[in-house]
């Protein structure tokens, strides 16, 4: 198969996967990204002028709430990217996995360590230039996925996402990118017309932060479990297979 062929068969199974479990994949990302996106809009409207910066008390409790709610962020991206490579996945036959099994199952640690190791890594490749952050953007960006798929630890899914995607980099590449782009840039306009239509209030605040979460979340994160199915499967001759029906709520 052409690489051309290949790309498009793969975007076709990333919305065929995605509207197929478009209601669940919703659903899940309200109960995952609304709470975070009121936290986030709690520290968007704080007023850093109104703070008496002298007292180092207040400063002190700045700094920690600004690092809770960095954290809780974390934790809910962690989250959401591991149920569904958890719900996609889960064994045919056993009945779809609830909420708190999900987050039962899911590795906290060894996930959170992957998001810390491949965001500083991107964020200093992009540093250094362009080429240096696609590279880790490209190369690490399956890492999430295969911790919850092959259980491995957080340096073993950072190695075995860059041996997965080595001879498939441009396959990589042409699907998570435009993907993470259009995805912004569609959040940002929905954003927008959101501030347009209730203005910049905190209610506002809070709304655009969930859409613009969850105009990109649900899709990126199908095609990044798809992607890592399909290079396991290629690779070692077999992959966890997807589920045969959505997850229901």
């Amino acid at each position: 198969m052409s690489f051309r062929r290949r790309l498009f068969a793969t975007y076709g199974r990333i919305w065929r996967t995605y509207r197929a479990w478009a209601p669940s994949l919703l659903l899940l990302a309200l109960v995952v990204f609304l709470p975070l996106a009121l936290l986030d809009a709690l520290t968007m409207n704080v007023e850093l002028d109104s703070l008496d910066l002298t007292n180092g008390i207040k400063v002190a409790a700045l700094v920690l709430a600004v690092g809770a709610i960095t954290a809780t962020g974390l934790i809910g991206e962690v989250f959401f990217s591991g149920a569904i490579a958890i719900s996609l996945t889960h064994p045919h036959g056993e009945g779809p996995p609830l909420l708190r099994e999900i987050a039962r199952r899911l590795n906290y640690g060894r996930l959170i360590a992957v998001d810390l190791v491949y965001v500083a890594l991107v964020a200093t490749g992009l540093l250094l230039g362009l080429i240096p952050g696609l590279l880790a953007f490209v190369y690490l960006g399956l890492s999430g996925p295969v911790v919850e798929l092959e259980e491995r630890t957080a340096r073993g899914a950072l190695a075995r996402s860059m041996r997965l995607v080595r001879g498939n980099f441009w396959l990589v590449l042409w699907v998570l990118l435009p993907i993470q782009v259009v995805g912004d840039g569609i959040g940002h306009l929905l954003a927008g017309l959101v501030h347009d239509l209730f203005g910049h209030t905190f209610l506002a605040t809070w709304l655009a932060e969930a859409v613009t979460d969850l105009a990109l979340s649900p899709i990126f994160a199908v095609a990044a479990v798809l992607l890592t199915l399909d290079l396991i499967a290629e690779r070692d001759g077999a992959a966890p297979p997807l589920h045969s029906a959505p997850v229901p709520a």
